[in-house]
């Protein structure tokens, strides 16, 4: 398989994690988002939306879309599972992920905030628009998984909702927000990267990383 990545993406920090939980193996074929790589017409060919990651299976399959990636891979590799069994569970799980991954990661990614600098607003105001939208998205996980004893957001095993919260709070530290206010959230991340898995998928452990 190859997965086209770049180190920071988040989106691509998920799949990642995915593989190495799995044990899978990939080429990796990155995309430098800040010089526009993902722009490249060879680029748009495999993913028309110009966005990464995008993995291609053994077969030559293009599957792009982290979260669809994500559960291609646990339906032909089960083990270990990403997603409950228990359909209510399992509803659960994925509604956090979307929290992140449709709600909160795109109003603060690298498009939104090229677009905000080209309409003229000053850095500071840009990075307080993605600090904010990260605020709003974890408050409101934080309150999602309140009463799950943990330590991982769901249970005692990771899940897809650890797989998009880890890159997600690694996106807020970097605008600066202050993760202080969740503790639930901060009890995932610190069960999670005791995994090599997560700590292997890191953006610094990549070999694109700068």
């Amino acid at each position: 398989m190859k997965l086209h990545g770049y180190f920071r993406s988040s989106a691509s920090y998920r799949v990642r994690i995915a593989l190495k939980l799995k044990a899978l193996t990939t080429e990796h074929l990155p995309h430098h988002l800040r010089k526009g790589e993902q722009c490249a017409p060879s680029y748009l060919v495999i993913n028309p939306q110009g966005l990464v990651p995008t993995l291609e299976n053994d077969a030559g399959a293009i599957l792009t879309q982290s979260l669809a990636i994500i559960e291609w891979l646990d339906e032909v590799h089960p083990n270990p599972p990403l997603l409950p069994k228990d359909p209510l569970r399992r509803a659960k799980v994925r509604a956090f992920a979307q929290a992140i991954a449709c709600d909160t990661h795109p109003v603060q990614n690298l498009k939104v905030l090229a677009r905000l600098r080209k309409l003229g607003l000053p850095e500071e105001q840009v990075t307080e628009w993605a600090a904010w939208a990260n605020r709003e998205g974890l408050s409101a996980c934080e309150t999602l998984i309140a009463e799950e004893a943990g330590p991982f957001c769901f249970g005692d095993t990771p899940t897809l909702a650890d797989l998009c919260l880890v890159p997600q709070l690694a996106n807020a530290r970097r605008f600066g927000v202050d993760l202080a206010a969740y503790p639930r959230l901060l009890k995932a991340e610190a069960a999670a990267m005791q995994l090599k898995a997560f700590a292997d998928a890191a953006p610094d452990k990549q070999p694109d990383a700068e």
